[in-house]
């Protein structure tokens, strides 16, 4: 059976980095996997290769508008939407339709922290796509609704997790992370100028503001009793692509993080935990669906450090949603998505 994948949101930065990924794809390159409609908002009636010409099999290929009768009929749909656009598009879709949605529509559990953060009515939580994460793996086997992650609380969750779950410190973490300017999302906006950007670093919702804070804090609170608390500071920094993040927490372990690091991740195709010394670098990771992680114990300072890297815009997002549709349809997780970065 052929697959027919629809993507909303064509044009944005998520929506091209699917198509990316999606023409690269074992099944689409033999034919079992076949791109449907490709919607846009401003955008719609516009060619591909005016808007994104790093696509040229899809060229010739127009944007449509973004409804119900555009999407209906795919067995996957992609949303690359807006948040707070996704809930009525998904609800107009059929119950056998794959829905991948890639905004933070469906990621929080709690009313209060989506109403808190995200000021308007909470539309329902979906199986988390990050599946790395304990028992995630079979949820998003067993489900045709995911909602991907945030690229933030990737790179937070995947490097603070093994710390959490083996109890190497208290639940109580310093996050901060160096993002790209392209996390901004594709559209108009001063702050996001060359003029503005370009050497020039600075971090922005800080103290607890940012939408991603009680992501973070509910990923981690699955993995333990404890009361978790997250201290986020994003910081953009002047490059396209990547996320450096560093953790620090309360140690309370003698044993060696990296050991139980390395066992605990040793299964996942996507996720290295790097040699002793070497530290995750944002230029290793570009282009990518990996994540390189080092951990190491202060104990003159009575913490544990975790650094993290990936691209935001592929395990990030893109990647992680091609991730979560190759397990929804039964493909090898790892199908399409690439292990290694670019270099130089």
């Amino acid at each position: 059976m052929t697959l027919n994948v629809a993507i909303a949101g064509a044009s944005g930065y998520a929506g091209g980095e699917i198509l990316r990924l999606l023409l690269n794809h074992p099944a689409y390159i033999s034919g079992d996997l076949t791109i449907g409609a490709l919607t846009g908002g401003s955008n719609a009636g516009q060619s591909l290769g005016d808007l994104m010409p790093h696509l040229p099999q899809l060229r010739d290929r127009r944007l449509v508008d973004t409804n119900k009768d555009t999407l209906a009929g795919h067995d996957v749909v992609f949303l690359g939407l807006p948040h707070g656009f996704s809930a009525e598009i998904a609800q107009q879709l059929g119950p056998d339709t794959i829905v991948i949605d890639c905004a933070a529509d469906f990621r929080l559990k709690n009313k209060a922290d989506w109403e808190k953060f995200y000021g308007s009515e909470h539309a329902g939580t979906w199986a988390y796509g990050i599946p790395e994460m304990p028992g995630h793996r079979e949820q998003i086997k067993n489900t045709n609704r995911v909602a991907v992650p945030g690229c933030f609380p990737t790179g937070a969750t995947l490097a603070a997790l093994p710390a959490v779950a083996k109890q190497l410190v208290e639940p109580t973490l310093n996050v901060v992370s160096i993002t790209g300017v392209s996390g901004a999302g594709k559209k108009a906006s001063v702050a996001m100028l060359g003029a503005e950007t370009m050497g020039n670093a600075k971090a922005y919702n800080t103290a607890g503001k940012h939408r991603h804070t009680p992501e973070i804090t509910q990923n981690l609170a699955e993995v333990t009793d404890k009361q978790v608390s997250v201290s986020f500071t994003p910081v953009l920094a002047p490059m396209p692509r990547g996320i450096l993040t560093t953790i620090t927490a309360p140690l309370i372990s003698d044993e060696d993080p990296h050991a139980i690091y390395a066992e605990f991740y040793k299964d996942e195709p996507f996720v290295h935990v790097l040699p002793v010394g070497e530290q995750p670098q944002t230029k290793n990771v570009v282009g990518s669906n990996s994540v390189h992680i080092q951990v190491e114990a202060n104990p003159d300072a009575g913490v544990l450090l975790v650094t993290s890297a990936i691209d935001n815009l592929t395990k990030g997002t893109a990647g992680a949603a091609v991730q979560c549709m190759n397990l929804t349809v039964g493909y090898h997780e790892t199908a399409g998505l690439p292990l290694t970065g670019l270099a130089p």
